[in-house]
């Protein structure tokens, strides 16, 4: 960890190269993130634009301000309020023999979210930021303390918003051009075949050991169910930000998106999604058996 911290520090005096060595792939996982995260005297957590821009190999603060300002930009179109999440500050540092000041900002998870998908995509540590704060900004919207619900509860939060944004995804291939229920299982597999190494729900299905009208994601951990809600929204996202027509276009979008989360996961360290282990129970027992626990209350 001192050897991880003193590189990080080291980022303010250098810009980190493009593509990343092994030695950075393995150290750059979450830790990354975390260990510029501040706790302000309420508790509650928050990072300085300036450390997140070093950290994001951002060299110059003109640069990385115009990512804020789209970020703010999305802030505001998404109905949330700028200054929940963007708080302007103002930090004294040293400039040879004297004193300045220096814009800053305290930024909310969510801004920092906001912040790395208006980032430079070609940046590997872009992807890894994009991972951490979409994964862990979707668990606080699902609900507050999610790090502390079993994992059973989890599943449930997370399948039911997959449900959700299935359908969006649905939605935004239908404008793409797939409007057969035949069509957009082929899109749905490409998707799959992306995020599993080229495994398609068939092969999922069977891998897990599951009865015909089990439904694959009925039997995925909280883990590998974020990695798969990941990829419907940034598939989502990508179709209708791109404008993307054609079902051709389509699968590939889905397929490439899919392959992505594989590779940043590969690059965080994780398991890959056909290697964590299958639950023994499905969501709909999970289901029952919490409106037992509701009805006995």
């Amino acid at each position: 960890m001192d050897d991880f911290q003193a590189k990080l520090n080291g980022l303010s005096e250098r810009v980190l190269s493009k593509a990343l060595t092994e030695d950075e792939q393995n150290s750059y996982t979450e830790t990354l993130f975390e260990s510029i995260k501040h706790i302000n005297e309420y508790g509650n957590e928050f990072w300085y634009a300036r450390e997140l821009q070093k950290a994001l190999e951002y060299s110059e603060w003109r640069n990385f301000s115009k990512v804020i300002d789209k970020a703010i930009t999305a802030c505001e179109n998404s109905e949330n309020a700028v200054s929940d999440h963007f708080v302007e500050v103002n930090k004294i540092v040293d400039a040879g023999v004297t004193s300045k000041p220096v814009e800053d900002y305290e930024l909310s998870r969510y801004a920092c979210y906001l912040i790395v998908q208006n980032g430079d995509s070609r940046k590997k540590v872009i992807a890894l930021g994009q991972t951490y704060f979409a994964v862990k900004t979707r668990q606080q919207e699902l609900i507050e303390n999610f790090d502390d619900l079993s994992e059973d509860k989890k599943r449930l939060a997370i399948r039911n918003e997959m449900k959700t944004h299935n359908k969006s995804l649905a939605e935004a291939a239908k404008l793409a051009g797939i409007s057969e229920p035949q069509d957009y299982a082929i899109f749905q597999n490409k998707g799959y075949q992306g995020l599993y190494g080229g495994l398609g729900r068939k092969e999922i299905h069977a891998r897990k050991g599951l009865k015909k009208s089990q439904d694959i994601l009925d039997y995925m951990g909280s883990t590998e169910l974020a990695a798969n809600l990941f990829r419907a929204t940034q598939t989502d996202e990508k179709l209708r930000k791109e404008n993307i027509l054609g079902k051709e276009a389509a699968n590939q979008t889905h397929y490439e998106v899919g392959k992505k989360v594989r590779q940043t996961i590969k690059e965080l360290g994780g398991t890959m999604p056909e290697d964590l282990p299958t639950p023994t129970k499905g969501i709909k027992q999970i289901e029952r058996e919490q409106r037992k626990i509701s009805e006995e209350k």
